[in-house]
């Protein structure tokens, strides 16, 4: 397993990730799905392997996954007979997902209570088996929500238990679920956690230690993502935009990988010329924006453009134009960039500089692209992937109307939205630097003196908040300095 999951991740890092995904996605469900008689340990083993590139790679390869088999679960459900097998291997999968922390207990619940609002032969079949999987665990996470769906099984069982004719099965089902409500596992036939309790040692080996914990669990219902080719996928982050953001014609479009010589469509073309992308490497990155699938997917083909230096830094500017001329806000640029900006410094430097070339033009920005503008340095500042320092370009005692606008919206944002810990860290960067002296002397005037003055005062709890989150942020500069005195 250690072998096979160190591979793999190998194949994610030099392979797109969507090929891999699709690929893995399609190798696991032939051997989980089809085979009418899968061995338990075996299936649990294959979603251990999906578990552990989820915690290692990222949350989209078992987002991918479990979208893929919730969307096949409730094709096999809705044609279902009461001998099919698929949809018992893919319950089970779902169940084991829980197990290993790939999926939040929201989801198992919804599958729990359609089970229970059709109640047929093989529904109360099907509740069984998840209940004998993840009951205890379902009863530990949420037990209003578990005590909920029993009351609802008891009601359907006395509402339509009779045209049932095994009546043995219904009254299983029931003494199963008060024996999970009382917490008696000596009342369940065939339950063992030690097989999964094994698994779960040998999960927290094979994940990284730097990979993330609890909250890397997709709490995502089951309406989500059935919905998700319409609502896009907010639980992936960056995904949650469906399409080219500056298309309008969906019917149009066309994805296509982003490679040297590529034809791409004439009304992606014309788009590019609108834009005024006028050499071939600005509209090549400009088409891969528009096709790209979401940010990872963008990230991955504008690095396989092979850019280097100059080439490589339109990039930046591509996005950042593209992102002030969208007429709302969209976030999947502020992703891609913080991508871009965690991936090497020296994207951190040029969307540093092109954001000082912004500075100097914001009188002559349209609202539209002022407002983005404000949105996109207020996500890079909050997601730490640019320092307060690229305000030092503004000369606090020379301000003119839009910069102080700017000014107020950025840090009135920045301070409103962001935790008191988080505060700490993003103001405390620049402070004890001598360098920044002027910086901080003059953003701490322009908080006191732009911000909490005549601030509107019909809302009390935010301006509240404001005045906290402007000390914290205040006291955050200070804190080397008041160091360094002493």
């Amino acid at each position: 397993m250690a072998s096979i999951s160190s591979q793999l991740e190998e194949l994610y890092m030099s392979t797109s990730r969507k090929d891999m995904n699709e690929t893995l996605t399609d190798i696991l469900l032939a051997a989980c799905v089809t085979p009418a008689l899968m061995p338990e340990r075996l299936l649990m083993e294959h979603i251990l392997l999906v578990s552990v590139l989820h915690h290692s790679v990222g949350l989209e390869v078992g987002a991918h996954f479990l979208e893929t088999v919730v969307r096949q679960f409730d094709k096999t459900y809705s044609q279902l007979d009461a001998t099919d097998k698929e949809c018992d291997n893919l319950v089970s999968i779902i169940a084991h997902l829980y197990n290993f922390h790939v999926v939040h207990a929201l989801l198992v619940f919804d599958i729990l209570k359609k089970l229970v609002t059709r109640f047929r032969a093989k529904d109360v079949e099907l509740v069984l088996l998840v209940l004998k999987n993840v009951g205890f665990a379902l009863r530990k996470d949420d037990p209003l929500a578990l005590k909920e769906l029993i009351s609802e099984a008891q009601r359907k069982a006395n509402a339509e238990g009779e045209r049932f004719q095994d009546q043995t099965r219904i009254r299983f089902m029931l003494e199963t679920m008060l024996a999970l409500k009382n917490n008696d596992m000596r009342k369940i036939p065939g339950y063992d956690p030690e097989p999964v309790e094994k698994l779960r040692k040998l999960q927290r080996t094979l994940i990284h230690s730097s990979a993330g914990g609890s909250d890397m669990k997709l709490r995502v219902s089951l309406d989500s993502l059935l919905e998700a080719e319409c609502v896009g996928r907010w639980w992936i982050v960056g995904s949650s935009w469906s399409g080219a953001p500056m298309i309008d014609d969906h019917g149009n479009k066309t994805t296509t990988p982003a490679t040297k010589g590529e034809q791409y469509s004439s009304k992606m073309l014309e788009l590019a010329h609108k834009q005024r992308m006028n050499t071939d490497i600005r509209r090549n990155i400009f088409c891969v924006l528009m096709s790209s699938e979401d940010y990872l997917d963008a990230f991955e083909k504008l690095l396989r453009l092979g850019l280097k230096d100059q080439q490589e830094r339109e990039i930046v500017h591509v996005l950042m134009d593209c992102c002030l001329q969208e007429k709302m806000f969209n976030r999947f640029y502020a992703v891609l960039a913080e991508k871009f900006c965690s991936h090497d410094r020296r994207f951190q430097m040029t969307f540093q500089f092109s954001l000082w070339d912004k500075l100097k033009d914001l009188a002559n920005l349209s609202s539209r692209s002022f407002s983005n503008l404000v949105q996109l340095v207020t996500h890079l500042l909050h997601r730490k992937c640019l320092s307060l320092s690229i305000l030092k370009a503004i000369e606090f005692g020379e301000l003119d109307k839009p910069k102080v606008k700017f000014l107020k919206q950025v840090l009135s944002k920045l301070l409103k939205e962001t935790e008191p810990e988080d505060l700490v860290n993003i103001f405390g960067r620049i402070s004890g630097i001598p360098k920044l002296g002027m910086l901080r002397e003059g953003l701490k005037l322009f908080i006191s003196h732009f911000l909490l003055r005549n601030i509107q005062t019909e809302q009390i709890e935010q301006v509240k908040v404001l005045k906290d989150r402007a000390e914290v942020a205040t006291k955050a500069m200070e804190a080397r300095d008041a160091k360094i005195k002493l």
